[in-house]
């Protein structure tokens, strides 16, 4: 099954600089062949679902094998079975209502 995943990963105990961490993670999903779209406060993700889990379980014993004594991960996910969607397929698709909107409006 497909899913699309937004995964945000914090090794605790390790200081305030995390980016080493999320950087050692983004490799570890891009050579697992996902499809990936980094953000400000985590990643997107898209794949297989024993995919991105494996995946995801590698980026937690990565991230313990780097010193950090504890993490919390928050993963927010959706699937479907009434279609194939893409991470771009639903920013598309508010990117369209917002264009019909702006057209729609007095706002130059």
């Amino acid at each position: 099954m497909k899913v699309l995943v937004d995964l945000c990963i914090v090794p605790i105990g390790v200081g305030v600089s995390l980016s080493a961490y999320i950087a050692e993670c983004e490799k570890i999903l891009a050579g697992a062949g996902l499809k990936t779209s980094l953000h400000s406060y985590g990643t997107n993700i898209e794949g297989a679902w024993e995919e991105v889990f494996a995946a995801i379980r590698l980026c937690h014993e990565k991230i313990h094998a780097m010193g950090a004594p504890r993490i919390t991960t928050t993963i927010k996910l959706g699937t479907r079975t009434d279609r194939d969607q893409s991470m771009e397929d639903k920013v598309d698709s508010v990117k369209r209502k917002l264009g019909d909107a702006a057209a729609g409006s007095n706002i130059p």
